[in-house]
């Protein structure tokens, strides 16, 4: 099954989803209501939501649950998004403009910490406190991995711990907590709920990672900014530190980091591209994606069989694969 048929076979639950986004975040303060409705319309993958959604199948499904959890993670994305756009002084995501670049950082701001704030709101609809307990808990790392992120900026010399660390703060916490929600929302068994999140975690890894490999290796039009964004901001990824490894093109790396650091990221990156996409870094960023993919997959074959289970499956290999 093909990522579109997953999602058409969504289609009704997800339009609800997308309508329950947009009733959530609408206000009467006309700017917020301007700068929130622009993100949103940015639109995206919807990956979160649909793992709520696939993982509510292994439990007594109710969209009427689910809609609480799905929203409520798609808006805390949302919001950090915002904020990160910010903290890299991003003026495109998605091929549109940032809040940022459309408004000014205290307005996106303000947008993130508002968008946040509904995202708790949405899901005081639901009363089990475990369900809060582990959101709280995944916000509070998420918010420590955007703190590490900025302490690394620049940081060339972080080992391949150090940089999956944060990730699984950044991105593969939320993607577990999606996974494990969605299924605790609607009583399915603790045994089935600790596989996706294991699940989840593992596809956020490779999620992760994929995005950095694109940021080196992939177009504008693919990936919707400039490629080479990331690095241009300070953010050393896995292929940049797999590739300083290879001792022939090392020290011509540290020189054009320090460069770039010390032109506030304005200075060409073209030649420290041109050495990542030469050497082995992004072979070996795409043998640690295949790894964590793996284990998603036998993360998932723990539980029943059952067409969720396959499109779990189909959506980590898309995850794996994918070039946008």
């Amino acid at each position: 099954m093909k990522l579109l048929d997953i999602y058409l076979s969504l289609k009704g639950d997800i339009r609800h989803i997308e309508d329950e986004l947009d009733r959530s975040i609408r206000s009467d303060h006309a700017l917020l209501n301007k700068t929130s409705l622009h993100l949103l319309k940015a639109g995206g993958k919807r990956i979160r939501p649909v793992f709520v959604l696939l993982a509510g199948q292994f439990g007594d499904y109710s969209l009427e649950r689910l809609k609480h959890v799905a929203v409520a993670l798609e808006l805390i994305h949302m919001a950090s998004l915002v904020h990160d756009d910010v903290i890299d002084d991003a003026d495109t995501r998605r091929g549109q403009f940032t809040v940022k670049s459309k408004w000014d950082n205290r307005i996106a701001m303000y947008t993130g910490d508002y968008i946040f704030a509904k995202a708790l709101t949405v899901l005081t609809e639901l009363e089990e406190p475990a369900i809060h307990k582990i959101l709280s808990k995944a916000m509070v790392q998420m918010t420590i991995g955007e703190m590490e992120q900025i302490r690394y900026f620049f940081h060339y010399e972080q080992s391949v711990r150090e940089y999956l660390l944060r990730i699984r703060r950044k991105t593969a916490l939320l993607f577990a907590v999606s996974c494990q929600l969605g299924a605790l929302a609607v009583g399915a068994e603790y045994t089935k709920a600790r596989a996706l999140y294991a699940f989840g975690y593992n596809v956020g890894m490779a999620f992760q990672i994929r995005d950095d490999i694109l940021d080196i290796s992939g177009t504008e039009k693919q990936i919707g900014k400039p490629p080479g964004s990331d690095i241009r901001q300070g953010n050393i990824t896995l292929p940049f530190i797999m590739a300083l490894k290879e001792t022939h093109l090392r020290d011509r790396m540290i020189s054009s980091i320090l460069t770039l650091r010390d032109s506030n990221g304005q200075s060409d990156t073209s030649a420290l591209l041109k050495m990542i996409r030469e050497s082995n870094g992004l072979i070996e960023a795409e043998k640690l994606a295949e790894l964590y993919i793996e284990k998603a997959i036998i993360a998932v074959n723990q539980l029943p069989d059952q067409s969720a289970k396959r499109s779990l499956i189909d959506i980590a290999h898309f995850v794996g694969n994918r070039t946008y």
